[in-house]
């Protein structure tokens, strides 16, 4: 994540600064911490002024750390036209990753719900990355069902898959898993095959598409 600052001077230097800020926070993260600035700043064995200039806020750092941060896309340049194939392709790479990175995600999903704390809005959990990750996937049935339901169908794919349902089967379900695993990517599959068949899900409300589109 750039935060301009080591974008000028000695760049490269800075970019391993950078660096080595990021992992000291994915590390604390990782050990189940919250990590401030100051916090990655010793870790990483860089001054606590220093660290402030490439994170101004615990929310920057915060951001930086989470393990989706640079992933813009899912599929690949030659991705597939068939629509179940591209979702097969993105539901795939979000389970492995939420299993591959299950204790940051489980902090982050801690931090996200603490509503009073500054900067929780600045999560990647609170930004509906994988929301467009999915309706990127979803793509080829806009021309069938609209955009709109494109859109509201990713949102029901979004709430089966992420680390919100991981820790529901896991800790709840008592789901091995890979059991947690395979049901999240059967209800991807379920739910587009449902929506292929005519069976659309709801429409979502004025307030929740704006909410959506700002994050």
């Amino acid at each position: 994540m750039s935060t301009g600052y080591e974008q000028t001077g000695r760049v490269h230097q800075k970019q391993r600064t950078l660096e080595a800020l990021v992992a000291a926070a994915r590390t604390l993260v990782e050990e189940g911490e919250t990590p401030t600035v100051q916090a990655a700043a010793e870790r990483a064995h860089v001054s606590r002024t220093t660290a402030y200039r490439y994170f101004p806020s615990q929310a920057t750092l915060l951001a930086a750390a989470h393990p989706e941060i640079g992933t813009q896309s899912i599929l690949p340049p030659d991705a597939p036209s068939d629509v179940a194939e591209r979702l097969e392709l993105v539901v795939t790479a979000v389970t492995e990753l939420v299993r591959d990175t299950e204790r940051q995600q489980r902090t982050m999903l801690r931090l996200s719900l603490d509503l009073d704390r500054p900067g929780t809005e600045d999560l990647l959990l609170r930004q509906g990355r994988l929301i467009s990750w999915l309706a990127e996937a979803l793509a080829p049935l806009t021309e069938e069902i609209g955009a709109s339901a494109v859109h509201t169908l990713a949102v029901a794919i979004r709430s089966t898959i992420g680390i919100e349902s991981y820790v529901w089967l896991t800790d709840v379900a008592h789901v091995r898993p890979d059991e947690a695993v395979a049901i999240m990517r059967w209800n991807a599959r379920s739910l587009l095959a449902s929506a292929q068949r005519g069976s659309l899900p709801p429409k979502l409300s004025k307030g929740a598409r704006r909410a959506m589109a700002e994050s």
